[in-house]
């Protein structure tokens, strides 16, 4: 093996992400090795392992069998730890593959960087961003051998939620039952069933002045654990998208699509959420979910109040 191919380091803490990652490292190391069922997978935690306990795990073996080494909480190791982790990393003895997890802060954070001087093939595993979870839902369809519509990604990311798990689990299943001809409307005879409420109903109730159903949702989804930061991202996300389309003016969503940034179909939709409102009431709503996003990030006493409040206020603002 190369030094790069047998020194791994995964950046991040996206649970999901980082399983996903050392699984590819284990099956690309055993799919090398004349005997992919002797190829043993030992896992230590740097932050809580003895240096003795990791010397010992990282000694070179006298036969120079395959093997993998994952060193989790790499981010926590003390620092006769780290100095064994990179001094390994800089000659990893033969027939080791050396993994290092490690979340890119911690008391060790300095070991990311020496790690990526040695050579180490870096895995970004670090948790996405809204905006991030569209491109994973693309590269799920993608990697299965389908392509989809944005508004395809949009309705998934409404019905299954924020978790990659389930978001990863449900691409699969939905390109195998449908052989890759995938709409809307596929997603929607799959899980409006299933789909719990999230931040974008609560949302999209509240815009569209229905106070009673959005209140209603929005307790369902407190209920079921959803984040205020993510009930407050969501609602202002449909006021702001109204507010863009509105201020644009009426036209063509395609041809108007890409001035806005947004898709033709995402476009026409706030078109028409746009009617109930007004330059006035607009502009009160969009001060209404700043002060939102303050209120959850610790502004506010109680942001259960907080968010009902601004939920609330936005559907009166539309009614």
């Amino acid at each position: 093996m190369s030094q790069t191919a047998q020194l791994h380091l995964v950046l991040g803490d996206e649970e999901f992400l980082v399983e996903r990652a050392v699984a590819s490292v284990v099956a690309t190391v055993r799919g090398a090795s004349d005997n992919p069922t002797d190829v043993p997978v030992e896992r230590l935690r740097t932050g809580d392992a003895t240096p003795a306990e990791l010397a010992e795990l990282l000694s070179p073996s006298l036969f120079a069998e395959d093997k993998v080494i994952v060193l989790e909480a790499a981010a926590e190791a003390g620092k006769d730890a780290v100095a064994l982790v990179q001094d390994a990393a800089a000659a990893p003895p033969d027939g080791f593959t050396l993994v290092v997890l490690h979340s890119g802060g911690g008391r060790a954070k300095a070991m990311v960087g020496v790690l990526q001087k040695s050579g180490a093939q870096v895995h970004e595993c670090a948790k996405l961003k809204a905006s991030e979870r569209v491109d994973f839902v693309r590269g799920e369809f993608r990697a299965a051998g389908a392509r989809v519509s944005p508004e395809v990604i949009e309705t998934i990311l409404d019905a299954v939620g924020s978790d990659l798990r389930e978001l990863a689990a449900a691409c699969s299943q939905l390109v195998a039952d449908t052989g890759g001809r995938i709409d809307a409307a596929a997603v929607h005879r799959y899980y409006s069933g299933k789909a719990e409420v999230s931040g974008f109903d609560v949302a999209e109730l509240a815009v569209a002045g229905n106070r009673p159903g959005a209140l209603e949702a929005l307790r369902w989804a407190m209920l079921r654990g959803v984040p205020h930061v993510l009930l407050a991202d969501a609602l202002a996300d449909a006021v702001h998208t109204i507010a863009r389309v509105d201020s644009a003016g009426r036209g063509d969503p395609f041809k108007m699509a890409s001035g806005l940034g947004m898709a033709p179909w995402k476009v026409k939709k706030a078109q028409a959420q746009a009617r109930g409102w007004s330059p006035e009431t607009l502009g009160v709503a969009l001060r209404v979910v700043a002060q939102l996003n303050a209120d959850v990030k610790g502004g506010a006493a109680d942001a259960d109040y907080a968010v009902e409040y601004a939920v609330g206020r936005v559907a009166e603002l539309r009614s």
